[in-house]
């Protein structure tokens, strides 16, 4: 197999170009290709381009554990800059359909960054998913390792579940992480962003990723801890947030239509051998 790894914000991915022989291995190659003992090692695998009959472009998208994401922002800024890089594309904006939602993106080359539009962020819990009755998930109370936790929960075409923190750290993500992740609340699982606001226009964030674990960046869980943050009122429209990885640029409209910009860094390209698939 062909390979290109690129990391956004130490986000790194392995962008696979489309080969009939693998189709039905996807999950199996993920797994093999993200592990950094026996493959190349990454936080996902992206396989495409593939045919769309409603965008320019077709993703998938799957985490180290072989599950299959709906969206990932740092994964799909990679992917812009792999089709950019290849010269399959060469007008902006383009758009790229994923599992969850098709998105709009233009490649900035002067800046070394990609701007994605990512479609409308919500809260609504049968969107999300989260169990109970149809409402906005801000504020509610959920039982987690004996303590209750005041969580808001989002979509931006996957699920997210936002806490705030007087002092968001890698060991409350590594800790409460995995727990909030599977907890029953969450038919579909979740990520989970521990977030404080520093000011009207920064927040600070730690991530723990649904089928990634403790991560130092991710595109999604911005654009959903943003639109939380924004949805409270405590920050403003445009905005930044800062991750152990570095920083994405935030921007959200009125009706909720999140707009992210960061940074995208080729590695290296090669061919890959998945004996063990």
């Amino acid at each position: 197999m062909r390979f290109s790894k690129y990391q956004a914000l130490g986000n790194a991915y392995v962008v696979v170009p489309p080969d009939p022989g693998i189709d039905g291995q996807l999950s199996q190659i993920a797994v093999h290709l993200s592990d950094y003992r026996v493959g190349i090692g990454s936080d996902g695998v992206l396989f495409g381009p593939l045919a769309s009959q409603a965008a320019d472009f077709r993703l998938r998208i799957f985490n180290p554990d072989g599950s299959e994401a709906e969206k990932s922002g740092n994964g799909l800024r990679i992917f812009c800059q792999f089709l950019y890089d290849e010269k399959l594309v060469t007008t902006f904006p383009f758009t790229i359909e994923t599992k969850g939602g098709i998105v709009s993106a233009r490649v900035l080359p002067e800046s070394c960054e990609v701007k994605v539009s990512m479609g409308k962020a919500s809260f609504n819990s049968k969107k999300i998913p989260v169990t109970g009755p149809e409402r906005d998930v801000l504020g509610e109370k959920i039982e987690v390792d004996n303590q209750v936790i005041t969580v808001s929960c989002a979509t931006i075409g996957n699920p997210h579940c936002v806490i705030f923190s007087e002092s968001p750290t890698e060991s409350l993500a590594r800790n409460l992480g995995p727990l909030l992740e599977n907890h029953e609340s969450f038919p579909n699982r979740c990520n989970v962003q521990f977030i404080k606001v520093i000011n009207r226009t920064h927040i600070q964030m730690e991530i723990w990723e649904r089928g990634a674990g403790y991560t130092h960046a991710s595109g999604t869980s911005s654009c959903a801890a943003a639109a939380v943050a924004y949805k409270h009122g405590l920050v403003d429209s445009s905005l930044i947030v800062n991750m152990r990885g570095g920083e994405i640029k935030i921007s959200i409209s009125e009706a909720y239509e999140v707009t992210m910009t960061g940074p995208v860094e080729k590695i290296c390209e090669g061919s890959a051998v998945a004996k063990n698939v």
